[in-house]
């Protein structure tokens, strides 16, 4: 059974910065895509990043873009997301799927993705 425990979040200023981080269990993660995903407080899950299993191809929704930066270190089974300038409307559950692929794509959508964890809450105050 494939474990992923996302942490690093918790309450910030708008402004600041947090960095999630996705600790899987997965022996050989380099054959899996990543996203991160998010879900508003009262609002459906959406797509925030993805990254390619080799690490070569990113997605960003445009709200985040130039802001968040999504990262993998295949050696420590970890994926990172990076966020700055954090404003009120990023507060949500971030969540870190993963999706076996021998492709070169990202996958932006929800489906798309075969394991999930529990999430980690970011608040982003005003």
């Amino acid at each position: 059974q494939v474990q992923l425990v996302e942490s690093g979040g918790g309450l910030v200023q708008a402004g600041g910065s947090l960095t999630l981080s996705c600790k899987s269990s997965i022996h050989t993660i380099s054959t899996y895509a990543v996203g991160w995903f998010r879900r508003p407080p009262g609002k459906e899950r959406v797509i925030v990043a993805a990254i390619n299993r080799r690490g070569d191809s990113t997605y960003y929704t445009n709200s985040v873009n130039g802001r968040f930066t999504i990262s993998r270190d295949d050696g420590k089974n970890m994926v990172y997301l990076q966020m700055n300038t954090l404003k009120p409307e990023d507060t949500a559950v971030y969540y870190c799927p993963v999706k076996g692929s021998l492709s070169s794509d990202c996958y932006t959508t929800a489906y798309s993705y075969e394991y999930w964890g529990q999430g980690t809450q970011v608040t982003v105050s005003s």
